[in-house]
């Protein structure tokens, strides 16, 4: 019997399962990548809200959001239903999720205090409801899918490499059908109706094609956890806090970039039509090459080996663009730069994730797929949060002129405060993703835990 179980529990995946499970993170990015992009720059130029007061919603609401993570991180432990714990709510909450991105443009044309209201309910109810009840019993679904490490990086490879094409898809197109559309709050609606529609089907495939296979007889016969107990095993996984921060910097990154990137092209360049869709279309699609060749370097030299020799090399492409800040040439060539240095920790973050529940399983004698997803993603949203109300707080302080009209001459200091977010941003990331890599030696210990764990389980023991 327990053969058969652990024949299941290590199957490979097909690549139209691995395909399938990357388009739950396709569904996820159309509409978040709007969220951690564009949709400041909506906020601020066509609805007119003051840049400090989205930045201190961002920054409140991701307090928030890091406490629903918890509390459905626990929810999805206790989750019991004929299609698994983590499964279900792909397609419970696919079309909450798709109604809530639409709602956060539909911003009433009224005062300010009305409108910075409506902003946090409607904010809130996409990211800290609706984004956390699907994200997170996504993430931790690849560990119930497999227990392979092989096979959850190529999970993780698939992924990464893929789900930006949600990104892609928010970022470059949302801008010209904006245009198409009448270049007003409502041609934004349409354009986020359209998304929500995309990331609705891609939800609902997911579901129907990801299974929960892994099945721990040891774990089944534990029982419930007490919640202290479950939250101390976490806290004491020193691994954890490495990946934890690792992903909160990959989606500090991609903040910065995406919500400075297009206040550059508008305010610096004078192109607010062309010139950020292609700057991002190219970085990402660079990015997603350079994820997919990943797959080599990580069996040969391992997860953290290569993270750390990506981050050294984006860190190096700062470096250039910091030279010549004001040269678009320069631009397009530490974009490039980055995107290859960028591409080996999004292709093995979470793989990472999942070695740690194996981990903490070997620690602790305690399973924790969806409260280890749950602990990341709570770093992952605080951080962008921080992020976000930082430079948009940077940008207010700097005297940032908002309007709903959609041009507005710059004062001189918020020009410089674009121009150094942009220069010394990704810089602080990259240097900080070396750091965090350099302390992380699981790649080292992974086989031998796997080895005991494989044992203890035989034996009837977490």
């Amino acid at each position: 019997m327990f053969r058969e179980v652990n024949k299941m529990n290590h199957k490979k995946l097909g690549w139209g399962i691995r395909v399938s499970y990357a388009g739950g993170d396709v569904a996820c990015n159309v509409i978040f990548g709007m969220i951690g992009t564009l949709i400041t720059l909506f906020y601020t130029d066509y609805v007119g809200i003051n840049p400090a007061t989205v930045g201190m919603v961002m920054l409140v609401s991701r307090l928030f959001d890091g406490v629903s993570d918890l509390i459905m991180g626990v929810v999805v432990e206790n989750t019991r239903s004929k299609w698994g714990k983590s499964r279900p709510w792909l397609l419970w909450m696919s079309v909450p999720y798709a109604l809530s991105a639409v709602l956060l443009f539909t911003v009433p044309r009224t005062t300010g205090l009305v409108q910075a209201i409506y902003l946090f309910v409607t904010y809130n109810f996409c990211t800290t409801v609706c984004y956390t009840a699907i994200n997170l019993p996504y993430g931790s679904l690849s560990a119930m899918m497999t227990r392979e490490s092989g096979e959850r990086d190529m999970l993780s490879v698939v992924r990464m490499g893929l789900s930006p094409l949600g990104r892609i898809l928010a970022v470059t197109c949302t801008l010209p059908l904006v245009k198409l559309f009448g270049d007003d709050q409502a041609a934004w609606i349409k354009t986020m109706a359209i998304w929500a529609a995309v990331a609705l089907l891609l939800l609902v495939n997911c579901f129907l094609k990801c299974k929960e296979t892994v099945v721990i007889e040891a774990a089944e016969k534990a029982g419930k956890v007490p919640l202290k107990q479950s939250f101390l095993a976490l806290v004491k996984n020193k691994y954890f806090w490495s990946v934890l921060v690792l992903w909160m910097l990959q989606s500090v990154s991609f903040g910065i970039s995406g919500t400075i990137l297009p206040y550059y092209c508008k305010y610096i360049f004078h192109n607010d039509t062309w010139m950020y869709s292609a700057l991002y279309l190219m970085e990402t699609l660079v990015l997603v090459g350079c994820i997919f060749l990943c797959t080599p370097l990580i069996r040969r030299y391992g997860k953290r080996n290569t993270a750390l020799a990506g981050a050294a090399v984006a860190l190096i492409g700062q470096i250039i663009f910091v030279m010549n800040p004001y040269s678009f040439s320069w631009m397009v060539m530490s974009c490039i730069i980055r995107a290859i240095g960028l591409a080996p920790l999004n292709a093995g973050v979470f793989g990472m994730i999942g070695d740690v529940v194996e981990y903490g399983q070997w620690k602790t004698h305690l399973r924790q797929e969806s409260m280890i997803f749950a602990g990341g993603s709570i770093g992952t949203k605080v951080g962008s949060g921080v992020a976000s109300a930082a430079m948009t707080g940077l940008l207010a302080a700097a005297g940032y002129v908002s309007s709903a009209g959609g041009a507005a001459v710059q004062p001189q200091t918020a020009l410089d405060m674009i121009v150094n977010i942009y220069k010394f941003g990704p810089m602080i990331v990259a240097g900080a993703a070396v750091v965090t890599l350099s302390l992380y030696h699981l790649d080292k210990k992974y086989n031998s835990i796997m080895e005991e764990l494989t044992k203890r389980e035989a034996a009837g023991v977490l």
